[in-house]
């Protein structure tokens, strides 16, 4: 912008010299009136063109504005859809909180190396109705991917408490159950649960 503001300047300049001639008394006016015009025209058709580009720059930022508005009412609508869910799920939560004091008991066996009392405590294997009324909470409740992929891997990480349990492979069950209680831990944050069940 700059250079083109002085080079027309600098054309303008040039336009006013009198150029010589047998008619003293009229021609340099002319050259100087000339000169004026097109130094008006030059700076009036800059000015046009520095005016044109912030509207352009202005109708771009009003394009983002609507997108990242748009962006902010899908996720308040996703927030009220899982909070009404969360409401309506008082007895999905007692299934959570009865999984979150079963773990902890298992831990507790775990960490005894008591893996007998763990047994006890997990049940014969994953077709317990404890792990299928947990499965049924993490459908009701599980509404993104992030959410569904935690899911898999606790459901992944129980399958081998329950097979290092009933191998009565200690280590193995260390590893299992600290992964399983990781990936609940990590669901519960997803799904929007924090603060609303105890023991974790």
């Amino acid at each position: 912008m700059a250079t083109a503001i002085a080079a027309v300047a600098t054309t303008a300049t040039r336009a006013v010299v009198p150029l010589p001639c047998k008619n003293a008394s009229t021609a340099p006016g002319a050259a100087v009136t000339l000169g004026r015009r097109e130094g008006l025209a030059a700076c009036f058709a800059a000015l046009t063109l520095s005016l044109a580009r912030p509207a352009s720059a202005a109708i771009l930022e009003a394009d983002d504005d609507e997108e990242l508005l748009e962006r902010v009412k899908k996720d308040r609508k996703k927030r009220l859809e899982r909070q009404g869910v969360i409401i309506s799920s008082d007895k999905e939560k007692g299934y959570l909180q009865e999984l979150i004091y079963k773990l902890s008991k298992v831990g507790q066996a775990i960490e005894n190396n008591d893996l007998a009392a763990a047994s006890s405590l997990l049940g014969p294997s994953t077709n317990a109705d404890w792990v299928q009324n947990v499965n049924a909470a993490f459908a009701k409740l599980s509404t993104s991917p992030e959410d569904k992929i935690e899911v898999d891997n606790f459901n992944s990480s129980l399958s081998s408490l329950f097979s290092s349990v009933g191998d009565r492979d200690i280590e193995y069950s260390k590893l299992a159950f600290v992964s399983s209680a990781s990936a609940l831990e990590k669901w519960i944050g997803f799904a929007g649960l924090v603060g609303q069940l105890k023991g974790l």
